[in-house]
């Protein structure tokens, strides 16, 4: 039977509803267990619960269907002899696959041993117009998975328990900062600068205040800014946007997590971050050894037991390619290097040094990371917002967390000398006149903002849905967004 013809049939079942008195959309049901709260009942308990149906078995004078919710599926029965005649014809007639249905009934053990509710009272609860798609039990479409993430959630236990566990993660990660009396803040989407990190940004216009604004690529340079108003510990959870390809590990728009502490340095952050990882281990009930598959489908045992290794960057470039990026400060000498060693990197003639760099190192060293590990010891080249280290100053006081081959957050101690910053933002703006699109902007009224005055800081950002994608043993960002970016169908946008 095609869809269309289904959908027809359910129609009409619509109509046979409203005609016997019956609401198919009611106001509200008084839902008083969980299907999970009535599976620990004993038998004999009294129940009124609800779900959407997911089996159902005629058998004559006694049916057997399944129904599920939110925490769990369970099996419920109905016998003509305790609903009446007429009343059991009619849920027969009336109800499909998808309807949700509330029910009132006393808990029993089958024969086969399986608890149950004997329904002594059902209420219909809404009518599903489109039938489930076929073998929707165990959805195996990705794509489709992605595109009608309902039909993901209600055909894998799997995916509910993920998204759940999602949920569960980020209240973790709130209850930790709030126990370390850090601050939740909200700062602005809508930016006159896409700037705080190398990303090609989304521009859109203001109709009211006709100018040309960007929704933002990092959280950073409003919550420096708090900062410098006299919070010392914040932290802000919350969307950035980065119009940059679909892969595994991007996607255009994520969660992103930031923290500063005025007074501490990158050091005081990398204890601070073992200390978030205990915890959320522990509160969320986790193994600290968990096995996560890489790029090409392989398992590894990655142990999130802490301390972190600690790798220096450079020098780590330096065995995995035989470039020393310490020595070799000039992208065209780094581009002839990366030739001579026979190194392959799409695009790099047109790159600047940092993000030439950072290309080198994505080739020749991140794959082979399994982690955690803290990364630091990086180029001043890489990032323009961190503080120079007191004894090498061509290098900037950073760390990165990777694990899995993922670049999962990073933290620094904050340049928070204006001249020096200003100077940096100059030699940005110079590097992206010469096309290198990923260069940083900078931002004048971030410059006023520190000339007031700021005190050492260090901050973190963490990609959230990297983490939980980690955490879940999946491959794909996608797979712990609810509602990844897709593009439509032929015809969908019309």
């Amino acid at each position: 039977m095609s869809e269309t013809t289904e959908e027809q049939i359910r129609l009409q079942k619509l109509s046979q509803l409203a005609d016997l008195g019956m609401q198919a959309y009611p106001e509200k049901f008084d839902k008083k267990q969980s299907l999970a709260e009535c599976i620990e009942l004993k038998e004999g308990k009294k129940v009124q619960t609800a779900g959407r149906l997911i089996m159902f078995r005629d058998m004559g004078k006694l049916t057997f269907a399944h129904i599920q919710d939110f925490s769990g599926k369970m099996q419920i029965a109905f016998k003509q002899d305790d609903l009446g005649k007429d009343n059991y014809k009619a849920l027969l007639k009336l109800i499909d696959l998808g309807d949700f249905i509330g029910v009132e009934g006393e808990t029993f053990v089958t024969h086969k041993g399986e608890l149950t509710i004997l329904v002594s009272k059902w209420t219909f609860l809404g009518k599903a117009l489109r039938p489930l798609p076929e073998k929707w039990h165990g959805l195996k479409d990705r794509e489709v998975a992605y595109r009608q993430r309902y039909l993901d959630l209600i055909s894998n236990p799997e995916a509910m328990s993920r998204f759940q566990f999602r949920s569960n993660f980020v209240k973790a990660l709130r209850e930790f900062y709030w126990s370390k009396g850090f601050s939740e803040v909200e700062t602005q989407t809508l930016c006159h600068k896409a700037t705080g990190a190398h990303a090609q940004p989304y521009k859109t216009h203001n109709n009211a205040l006709d100018m040309d604004v960007y929704l933002r690529i990092s959280h950073e340079l409003p919550l420096k800014e708090l900062i410098v108003g006299g919070f010392e510990k914040i932290f802000e959870l919350g969307k950035a946007f980065r119009n940059e390809g679909h892969d595994p590990s991007h996607l255009p728009e994520h969660t992103h997590l930031e923290h500063y502490c005025a007074y501490w340095n990158y050091e005081d952050n990398m204890k601070f971050l073992e200390e978030m990882f205990d915890y959320l281990f522990e509160k969320l009930n986790l193994p600290k050894k968990i096995k996560i598959k890489d790029k090409e489908g392989n398992e590894r045992d990655v142990d999130f037991t802490t301390p972190f290794e600690r790798i220096n960057f450079v020098e780590l470039i330096k065995k995995d390619s035989g470039i020393d990026i310490a020595e070799v400060r000039d992208s065209k000498e780094l581009i002839k290097q990366i030739k001579a060693k026979n190194i392959k990197i799409e695009g790099m003639d047109e790159m600047g040094y940092a993000t030439l760099v950072d290309n080198l190192y994505k080739k020749v060293s991140r794959p082979k990371i399994t982690g955690p590990a803290f990364l630091y010891h990086y180029p001043i080249e890489l990032q323009p917002l961190a503080r120079r280290n007191d004894e090498d100053k061509s290098i900037v006081d950073q760390f990165q967390i990777v694990v899995n081959g993922w670049e999962v957050g990073k933290a620094y101690s904050e340049l928070v000398d204006p001249i020096d910053q200003e100077q940096r933002f100059a030699e940005q703006s110079s590097l992206k006149e010469t096309g290198d699109d990923e260069t940083m902007e900078g931002d004048p009224e971030y410059i006023t903002a520190m000339k007031t005055g700021m005190p050492p800081i260090s901050g973190w950002g963490m990609g959230v849905d990297r983490i939980i994608t980690l955490l879940t043993g999946q491959e794909n960002l996608r797979d712990v967004v609810l509602f990844p970016l897709m593009k439509p169908k032929d015809g969908e946008d019309e």
